[in-house]
């Protein structure tokens, strides 16, 4: 095997523990050895063939959570057809979008999404296949396939989730996959012992990556649910089928308020959350239960794991992502190595995406000069050398001459008893050039008024960054992600 190449995943896992569960299926209760998911995905790599697929064909899938995703996705390593998974929320004109410069040859869908590949076939003139076909031709016979995989090959394409703008396609390689279970494996101390629940959505890197395929490159036993469950999610956990679990806020707060977060034993549990910071209540709420919730930061570029918090410190740096992990070289703009600073966070590693597909120009914009991958967002680190993410540099405003990072007024609003959730972002005014506007969700069964919360803001901010407006709301604009568009909130206050 070449420098440049990597084993067949699926196969050496077979090879290694061939009739050990990877995976249940928990709609219909199947089990899926190591073996299983290696036939399956040989036999789809046949099949794709048979159908004119080729190395470098890109095979766009519409489908809820299901095992049967992995086998596709295995089957795309084999033979270097580049998987496409899409967001099946979105209607059919952003589909077209996001499909323009990809330029998919077919399109696999399951049985609740045939109506909308139907239209996309419609539109694009796609071949189609069901998940019906996947059936019968995992079904069929076929040789094994076990040649090496080279680690650069685009494997499969994430689209960034758009909160400031058209979404790109991001590469995803094998050599990508390998580092983050390298980032993320260590980090949280993952084996083959180790059980998982699959339920954020798969067109998603978090749905694939945390901690999906680095559990299944471990040896380990993931339960995939179609979508988000709550109470499934917590009975598995009470039944101890859970040993590791990742989530975004949104995941955590909706556990918080359901009656049965009582009866858990959280101590059973190693939680890690990413996507947005998980706000400090939340943090003590599950750490008072014996559950440290470590924050993380990655991004699709990234493969995502870069940072993670340790259980160690996790009490007394609450607000921290931790260290880099130790795949990933990462610096700040502008602060000299290993000093305390703020600047820009930037990486480098073999967990980062080799660019943008077919986008040249996005792919040299995200780089500096040197190789070094722009994240967008400013970074601490402290005396300690502990990461703290500020903000996102695109939402940062200036009030008055001054910058105002919308996270630490959300913080702030986290901290108040009566907030469940809080937005800030800045907005025109012709006194200052920008001010806050704020939006606010309350906690189930309290009497929230929002104005109220402005002088709560000014006894632990500054006069400047306090919201000139704040707003009740039931809920967000989010990503699949869970991260709120903010872009549409802005939207929403100039209409207004």
């Amino acid at each position: 095997m070449s420098p440049d190449a990597l084993p067949d995943m699926a196969h050496k896992r077979a090879e290694i523990t061939p009739e050990a569960p990877g995976f249940t299926d928990a709609a219909s209760g199947r089990v899926w050895g190591f073996a299983d998911i290696n036939r399956a995905a040989d036999a789809v790599a046949a099949a794709l063939l048979h159908h004119g697929m080729n190395e470098g064909d890109r095979l766009a899938l519409l489908c809820l959570n299901r095992v049967e995703f992995f086998v596709l996705l295995f089957a795309c390593q084999k033979t270097g057809i580049i998987l496409c998974p899409l967001n099946w929320r979105q209607p059919v004109p952003e589909l077209l979008e996001t499909l323009a410069p990809v330029r998919p040859r077919a399109l696999i869908h399951d049985a609740p999404h045939a109506g909308l590949a139907a239209d996309l076939a419609r539109d694009t003139g796609l071949a189609v296949f069901s998940f019906d076909d996947l059936a019968d031709w995992m079904a069929s016979p076929a040789p094994p396939r076990n040649a090496p995989i080279p680690a650069e090959r685009p494997w499969y394409l994430l689209f960034t989730s758009g909160t400031t703008g058209r979404p790109k396609a991001v590469i995803q390689t094998p050599r990508m996959a390998w580092a983050n279970a390298v980032n993320i494996g260590q980090a949280v101390a993952l084996t083959g012992a180790d059980t998982s629940v699959n339920f954020l959505p798969l067109f998603h890197t978090a749905g694939i990556n945390l901690y999906t395929l680095p559990l299944f490159l471990n040896g380990g036993h993931s339960t995939v649910l179609p979508r988000f469950e709550p109470e499934t999610i917590l009975a598995l956990i009470r039944a101890g089928q859970v040993t590791q679990f990742f989530g975004v806020p949104a995941i955590f707060q909706a556990f918080s308020l359901l009656p049965d977060v009582e009866r858990i034993d959280w101590t059973t549990l190693r939680c890690g959350c990413g996507g947005a910071p998980l706000g400090e209540p939340l943090i003590r709420f599950f750490a008072a239960r014996g559950c440290k919730v470590l924050n993380g930061f990655g991004m699709t570029e990234t493969g995502p794991t870069v940072f993670l918090m340790d259980a160690a410190r996790a009490s007394d740096k609450i607000g921290s992502v931790g260290h880099a992990q130790m795949l990933t070289d990462v610096r700040l703009a502008g602060v000299p190595d290993g000093q305390p600073g703020e600047g820009e966070i930037e990486m480098r590693g073999p967990n980062i995406t080799p660019g943008y597909f077919d986008n040249p120009e996005a792919t040299r914009a995200t780089f500096t000069e040197d190789g070094w991958l722009r994240s967008g967002d400013i970074g601490r680190r402290d005396g300690e050398g502990y990461y703290f993410i500020v903000d996102r540099i695109k939402d940062m405003y200036v009030s008055g001459g001054e910058n105002v990072y919308p996270a630490e007024v959300e913080r702030v609003l986290h901290s108040h008893p009566d907030v469940l959730e809080a937005a800030v972002v800045g907005v025109p005014d012709a006194k200052w050039g920008e001010v806050g506007e704020g939006f606010v969700i309350a906690r189930p069964g309290t009497r929230l008024d929002p104005q109220a919360l402005r002088p709560w803001c000014r006894a632990r901010l500054a006069g400047y960054k306090v919201p000139t407006r704040l707003h009740l709301v039931e809920d967000f604009p989010r990503t699949a992600a869970g991260k709120v568009r903010k872009s549409e909130l802005r939207a929403r206050d100039a209409a207004d």
